[in-house]
């Protein structure tokens, strides 16, 4: 059954009918209504994620072109329209050989225990290009001999009533045509025999599936080790074939940020700073209800979920005579540690408290890092570290613009570099491999749907307008003998979410505040 959604097309093209398969039946730029329901009441729709129609609250109507068709207006993911994924894999496609077919697995469901699953993520190179937001799936991305001309096949796991009541709702092989403007659809299950002439024709494969895990997606269990002299059907076809990786081709469209995906981290940035300036507002005593209050208040606050676990740490005690009690060196250990998790420590009276977290807004993050103390004021040596942290910091962010030509390997040796001068003046003995010993990290990476985004992009690149990036200097003071005093298990990291642009950074996370005398106002 149609429901009624108008899909944009944008290309034609005769194919042969392929039995299970569903189609569009749509031509190059119709002009199309928008979406309309002659048969379907909207409260019988029922898809695997949210859409206008089921969750008004969440996506807004798109608003039609003049002179496009209706539904490139329509967001297909919050902030996102059906028109910028198409945009997406065009791009893709024009990167790709004639007949080079490139091919897309969605993450399967990983399960804690038996039946008992995890939140479920998608592969961020799948949902970049589909919007879809669902386990089983397998995009097909084909070049043809004629241009730039394209086709885009989605299988999916079709509508089942009955399994659906215990797993929930499906989106089902129409809307995979309907709303998700694929070409071609058909069940997952079927997949090796619908993908066939698609393998068969192509002249190159590329794709990043791997068969090194049996619960791999569909398409990846299809591969066997090369060569396979026993190997029969689809994987036979695939022997047969050149595969190449596709990551780096597709994380050189991905690296710089759209309009669309630069609103949706503003969004998360803003909703996860104000979180955290909240939470200064507040005493704490474990490090497990800080954690708690955080990922509740992104939420809150309009984020979907947590962009990754949040790393909630205990620091330095204020007085530096304390600084053989017994629970020192853990303390000092939990915010030294740069990915701490376990969250399940005290937070006594005159430590510092780090908390790197950041919520998630239509899949894309945020990533912010603040440090603040858990009594009213700063010591004087933690302040004084707090503030040569800082004051790289904000060197760094200025830097973050595309008319400096920095790189961000430029740019960590320009932290290095105010950090060392400002660890001298504090009467730090920096020769040898002091530095490396105090900012054990790099100053940052690229983000945007993933924490470390487009992982293959290099950090030695000049940054360009469009990319956003984290940028945290930390120092980390080892309890030794080899440190200052004063100093000794103090550990602070300053990070915020930046978008680059031409000639002056947006800071994304500007709402967590960070100014020693506006963190103090907040525990006072």
């Amino acid at each position: 059954m149609r429901y009624g959604f108008c899909a944009l097309r944008w290309h034609a093209r005769s194919i042969p009918q392929t039995p299970g398969l569903v189609r569009s039946s749509q031509q190059v730029f119709p002009r199309i209504p928008s979406r309309f329901y002659a048969s379907v009441s909207t409260t019988d729709l029922q898809f695997g994620q949210p859409l206008h129609e089921t969750h008004p609250h969440l996506l807004k109507a798109g608003e039609p072109s003049n002179i496009e068709p209706a539904n490139q207006g329509e967001k297909v993911t919050p902030g996102i329209t059906a028109s910028e994924y198409a945009q997406r894999r065009s791009k893709l496609a024009s990167k790709l050989p004639k007949n080079g077919v490139a091919i897309l697995a969605a993450s399967d469901v990983k399960y804690r225990s038996g039946a008992v699953f995890y939140e479920f993520h998608q592969d961020s190179d799948f949902f970049y290009l589909t919007g879809f937001n669902e386990p089983e799936a397998v995009a097909v991305i084909g070049k043809s001999t004629v241009d730039d001309d394209h086709s885009f096949h989605l299988f999916v796991r079709p509508k089942d009533p009955k399994v659906e009541q215990w797993e929930g709702s499906r989106s089902g092989t129409q809307a995979a045509v309907d709303v998700f403007n694929a070409d071609e659809s058909g069940d997952i299950k079927d997949i090796e025999r619908l993908l066939a002439q698609s393998i068969s024709d192509a002249s190159e494969i590329f794709t990043d599936s791997s068969p090194s895990q049996s619960s791999a997606s569909a398409f990846s269990r299809l591969f066997k080790s090369k060569p396979s002299f026993n190997a029969t059907g689809l994987a036979k076809l695939l022997d047969q074939k050149t595969v190449k990786p596709l990551r780096s081709i597709l994380h050189s469209i991905r690296y710089i940020k759209s309009v669309a995906e630069i609103t949706n981290m503003r969004k998360a940035g803003q909703a996860s700073g104000r979180a955290l300036t909240e939470a200064m507002r507040h005493s704490w005593t474990t490090e497990k209800d800080l954690a708690a209050f955080l990922e509740y208040t992104f939420k809150r606050n309009g984020c979907d979920t947590s962009a990754y676990v949040p790393v909630v740490a205990r620091g330095k005690v204020h007085d530096a005579s304390s600084m053989f009690q017994d629970n020192l060196l853990t303390s000092f250990k939990n915010a030294s540690q740069i990915h701490y998790v376990r969250n399940d420590d005290v937070l006594p009276e005159n430590d510092l408290v780090l908390a790197d977290a950041g919520g998630q807004y239509g899949n894309y993050i945020t990533d912010i890092t603040r440090v603040w103390p858990i009594s009213r004021t700063f010591s004087p040596p933690q302040k004084d570290l707090y503030n040569a942290v800082l004051a790289t910091q904000r060197t760094c962010i200025a830097l973050c613009r595309a008319d400096a030509a920095n790189s961000l390997d430029r740019i960590h040796q320009i932290a290095e570099s105010s950090l060392r001068d400002s660890l001298k003046g504090l009467g730090f003995d920096m020769r040898g491999d002091a530095l490396e010993t105090l900012f054990p990290h790099h100053l940052g990476h690229y983000i945007g749907l993933e924490i470390h985004d487009t992982p293959d992009q290099s950090r030695k690149i000049p940054l360009e307008a469009g990319q956003c990036v984290a940028i945290e200097p930390g120092i980390y003071v080892p309890d030794t003998d080899r440190w200052p005093v004063a100093f000794r298990g103090i550990a602070v990291r300053i990070e915020d979410s930046v978008c680059v642009q031409d000639e002056n950074p947006l800071v994304l996370t500007t709402e967590a505040v960070k100014e020693v005398d506006d963190i103090e106002a907040l525990r006072s």
